[in-house]
């Protein structure tokens, strides 16, 4: 690829990937042949009429399905060698998921909602408590921290569910259509922060969406069409 960032690792390679599902006796195709290289610290978007593929990539990249063929490395770990419990582990140190529709537990407020994957470590209750409350700082929500999904705007679920996606400090974030389910408002404060965390932290951003005016806050955008990657644009902040 010509479209690289010397200045930066790959924190993800993509390499000939393929991927088909079956529906009866038919296999349809999804991803055909697909490579691409995302540097550490980039925030990319990934666009593309319904059906393109978007989802599917974005889902094989943070290790929830499997591809056909190809190689997929991320964080320097070829994912597709992974057995299912080394995976599981895999993806909860390196990878988190920002949904459009929140995925908030009811019950739990957001406080409880955002320490809920430090649950999977080996920190001690003051730490996932210091960890939780400093996720939520930086999304602007320690004054909501005792409120419940009901509570709060869809707006304040989502950075939520950011803070819930930060708390473990994973290599990449993936959002799949974080905005789609907000309004104009919210929707913008939400691309705001994401673009905060990529600029003032590095965060790496692999983001999903039919917006395109979300997907200029991103630095780079790859657009998919049938299953291939058919074009590529370099934003400017």
């Amino acid at each position: 690829m010509t479209d690289v960032l010397p200045q930066s690792p790959a924190v993800v390679e993509v390499r000939n990937l393929m991927k088909s599902y079956r529906r009866g006796n038919q296999q349809i195709p999804v991803l055909n042949d697909i490579s691409l290289i995302v540097h550490s610290g980039e925030f990319l978007a990934l666009m593309g009429p319904s059906g393109s593929g978007k989802t599917t990539l974005l889902n094989l990249i943070a290790g929830i399905d499997r591809p056909d063929s190809g190689t997929l490395r991320v964080a320097g770990v070829d994912i597709g060698e992974l057995g299912e419990a080394a995976l599981s582990r895999w993806r909860s140190r390196n990878v988190g998921f920002i949904f459009q529709f929140y995925n908030l537990i009811p019950v739990l407020s957001a406080f409880e909602n955002v320490q809920l994957p430090l649950l999977l470590t080996r920190l001690g209750r003051r730490d996932r408590r210091e960890h939780a409350i400093a996720a939520l700082e930086a999304v602007g929500l320690t004054d909501r921290m005792a409120h419940y999904p009901s509570q709060l705007s869809g707006g304040q679920q989502q950075r939520v569910a950011i803070a819930r996606a930060l708390v473990t400090d994973p290599t990449i974030l993936v959002a799949d259509e974080p905005t789609g389910d907000l309004d104009k408002i919210s929707a913008e404060e939400v691309l705001g922060l994401l673009s905060d965390l990529h600029r003032n932290f590095r965060k790496t951003i692999i983001m999903v969406t039919h917006d395109p005016r979300a997907a200029k806050k991103s630095k780079r955008i790859l657009y998919l069409d049938k299953g291939v990657l058919a074009n590529s644009l370099r934003n400017e902040f």
